[in-house]
């Protein structure tokens, strides 16, 4: 078996990838209708919209294959983002590098696959759109237009579901994506009994850097936060801007120690960001951490709602000590 190699800006694609802010996302409508469509329009058993992370293939949308995702290293669509074009394999068995490939040796058993690569809106190749069967079959001009439209399609529900999911300011999750990723981050905790902790951060002092020094600075100074915080954070964790100057992060499998290491971390950070920038003002924050209990999970608006109610008691701590 020949495993996938790696693409030259593999660092690059993996970010674009997790700019998306849609890997471990639920199923949505908007993308089942193309692999529906694929389907049928194809006559295969099996057709998947997947996601190329970094060690595995994630199927955002998945008709006829239970599985949500599988290793990179025996993927097909590891293969297919390699190239700009569609990756064509009519017979699995009669091509020495995938004939004694897991994936055609057992389930799904696939001797016919067509790939067609996903581009992000930043033109990364983050993904395929393919088609599976599991007896070999032809593939003409004409089948690789109308996957082509097809792929069309997913890569504008990309760039729509990035808009919907991201802060135009900040450029990191706004509060609809935080929720739908969080959900998804929580649920795997509760089933792999991981610890998860939320800091519920505010940005301290905000209203007189409007008013002193105008929105526009206050625009800059809400964006270096998020800058910051994006350098402070693990690439696992999920950080978001929720409005205004809340922002708030989620670790999972750490607790509520791992997450104070973390934030001390950011201050450090940002104090280092102050005094390179000299704006005329500082940029420091408050953080009210909350531990979540996979034995006895919360939802995601409880953990905020914590999180918000511990984040004022440390400020109103603070404000009794000066």
């Amino acid at each position: 078996m020949e495993q996938p190699g790696m693409p030259f800006d593999e660092a690059v694609r993996l970010a674009s990838l997790k700019s998306l802010n849609v890997l471990d996302t639920p199923a949505e409508e908007r993308f089942d209708r193309v692999t529906r469509m694929a389907k049928r329009m194809f006559r295969v058993p099996i057709a998947l919209v997947s996601l190329v992370d970094e060690n595995r293939q994630w199927f955002k949308s998945s008709q006829g294959l239970d599985a949500c995702e599988t290793p990179r290293n025996i993927s097909f669509c590891g293969h297919a983002i390699l190239g700009d074009g569609i990756f064509l394999i009519p017979d699995a068995l009669a091509d020495r590098r995938f004939a004694d490939n897991p994936l055609v040796a057992g389930a799904p058993h696939i001797r016919f696959y067509v790939g067609c690569p996903l581009r992000a809106p930043d033109g990364a190749k983050v993904g395929t759109l393919c088609i599976i069967d599991t007896v070999p079959r032809e593939f003409d001009e004409e089948d690789a237009l109308a996957l082509l439209d097809l792929a069309s399609m997913v890569q504008d529900e990309f760039t729509a579901f990035q808009t919907s999911t991201t802060d135009d300011l900040t450029r990191i999750s706004n509060r609809r994506g935080f929720l739908q990723l969080a959900e998804y981050g929580l649920n795997f905790c509760v089933r792999n009994r991981q610890p998860a902790a939320l800091a519920f951060i505010d940005l301290d002092r905000f209203k007189p850097i409007n008013d002193q020094f105008g929105h526009a600075e206050g625009d800059i100074a809400l964006a270096a936060f998020a800058e910051v915080m994006q350098a402070s954070f693990r690439s696992t964790d999920l950080f978001a801007r929720l409005g205004g100057d809340e922002f708030v992060v989620l670790l999972t499998g750490a607790g509520k120690n791992d997450a104070e290491q973390v934030l001390h971390k950011f201050g450090s950070l940002l104090a280092d960001y102050n005094a390179r920038a000299a704006r005329g003002y500082d940029l420091q924050f408050s953080a009210g951490v909350v531990e979540f209990n996979p034995a006895a999970p919360q939802s995601v608006e409880a953990l905020l709602a914590a999180g918000d109610a511990q984040m004022y008691a440390v400020k109103a701590a603070r404000k009794r000590r000066h």
